[in-house]
């Protein structure tokens, strides 16, 4: 497993990871599909699981089990879980374009519905998207990922802290646009030549 130094994008500009998640989702309804349910309704708090997918707009989670805490606003927060080697999941549309998309995957995901706000712990990876090609990917022991001030930061401990000695994390951030083949110099005769 790779780990990486500490990694803070909003200290690079943030033109190089550049996402914002698609402003329309926060209007959307829920929509959770699930094997199995438990609801209590006093303290509004619901525990999901089997082939757990909540879809809100373009934003789509999936987990073995997720627990979802609502506010008495009707904001939700969300911790998905994973099951054995099968990560927690997310992806979501981004602004920008037709077919932007940001995604991710975690032992755990918590996506904080008020804010949006997505946290990844332990063997943490955000991609972002063009179509099917990756263009960007970070992947670190805790992403944190706030589409509405379009910042990441990725820590190399799945506590959210930065650990000294703990590992390093990794980034690629691919070209922005392609650059013009250099210009062919003009061959030189070797000395002495005429």
């Amino acid at each position: 497993m790779k780990k990486i130094l500490t990694v803070t994008l909003a200290l690079l500009g943030m033109s190089a990871f550049n996402v914002q998640a698609e402003k329309a989702d926060a209007t959307k309804q829920t929509v959770i599909n699930f094997d199995s349910v438990q609801r209590d309704e006093i303290s509004l708090t619901t525990v999901i699981s089997g082939n757990v997918e909540i879809r809100k707009g373009t934003l789509l989670l999936k987990s073995d089990k997720a627990v979802i805490k609502e506010s008495p606003e009707g904001d939700m927060f969300v911790t998905l879980t994973a099951a054995g080697a099968k990560p927690a999941t997310f992806r979501q549309k981004r602004d920008g374009g037709p077919d932007l998309w940001v995604e991710g995957q975690a032992q755990r995901i918590e996506y904080d519905d008020r804010v949006s706000m997505v946290k990844l712990f332990t063997n943490a990876q955000i991609r972002q998207l063009e179509g099917a090609r990756t263009t960007d990917e970070l992947q670190a022991q805790f992403i944190s990922y706030d589409s509405l001030r379009e910042q990441f930061e990725g820590l190399n401990d799945s506590s959210g802290v930065s650990k000294p000695g703990q590992g390093r994390n990794t980034m690629i951030i691919a070209p922005r646009k392609p650059r013009a083949a250099p210009a062919a110099t003009p061959a030189t005769p070797a000395p002495g030549t005429k």
